[in-house]
């Protein structure tokens, strides 16, 4: 893991879900109008944001800085099928983040 940056004491899903969403924001900055939209937990990478390839890999290079090896978005989306990236939500990736930086005693 990143020196400089460590993984949240208490990695809740809620302070994950901020924590995205504060990347996604970033990553979306010119496009205000779907960020204004408001990002939940439900919200889709494709079908609501829109994301393109080049915005899964910023969004990993964000993931990758905050987290560390941890929590690898290239990994994950190779363990998913088409239609699974495709319908990828927020919070499916919220559960993803929360669960790789669980104890080992937790998981």
């Amino acid at each position: 893991m990143n020196s400089s940056q460590a993984a949240p004491a208490a990695a809740t899903p809620e302070s994950v879900f901020e924590e995205v969403g504060g990347m996604l924001r970033a990553v979306l900055g010119e496009y205000g109008d779907v960020v204004d939209a408001g990002i939940t937990m439900d919200t889709r990478f494709h079908d609501d944001l829109d994301l393109e390839s080049i915005d899964l890999v910023t969004l990993g290079g964000h993931l990758q800085a905050r987290y560390g090896e941890a929590v690898n978005f290239a990994e994950y989306l190779a363990g998913l099928g088409l239609e699974e990236i495709i319908g990828l939500t927020v919070g499916q990736l919220v559960e993803h983040i929360t669960g790789r930086l669980r104890a080992p005693g937790e998981r």
